[in-house]
């Protein structure tokens, strides 16, 4: 498993921004776990995946509910994804998890690939207040 740390969570009212930022562990993020991103998961809810990136293309993938607010990059220099989070809601309120996994051969990089990686970090509160 690689080694990720989250960071930049905290406490913004609707419509503010926030960014997230995971920092991998530097020999397994670039040889192997080519397929990053973030889930999240709130209080009583099933996690939901929130965007993926592909670390060798770039191509990235969101779900539903953050695509247009969300934005997903990386920075293969410094190891690290990161999530710009704009006009944040009330919903977005959840801890947000770093995700990794290999992209297998003949597959690509998506939310539900990431879905089923057991490599992810201890995670970075959001909350959103109304």
């Amino acid at each position: 498993q690689v080694q990720l740390m989250e960071s930049g969570g905290g406490s913004v009212q609707t419509g503010g921004s926030l960014r997230l930022s995971c920092v991998a562990a530097r020999d397994s993020y670039r040889h192997e776990y080519d397929c990053m991103g973030w889930f999240r998961q709130a209080p009583g809810k099933e996690r939901e995946g929130v965007a993926s990136i592909a670390t060798g293309r770039g191509s990235t993938d969101y779900a539903d509910s953050v695509l247009g607010r969300f934005t997903i990059s990386q920075d293969n220099a410094e190891n690290a994804v990161y999530l710009q989070m704009k006009n944040l809601k009330p919903e977005d309120t959840a801890m947000y998890y770093c995700v990794a996994s290999p992209t297998p051969s003949g597959g690509y990089c998506s939310i539900p690939l990431l879905m089923a990686s057991n490599s992810r970090g201890q995670g970075t509160q959001v909350t959103v207040s109304s």
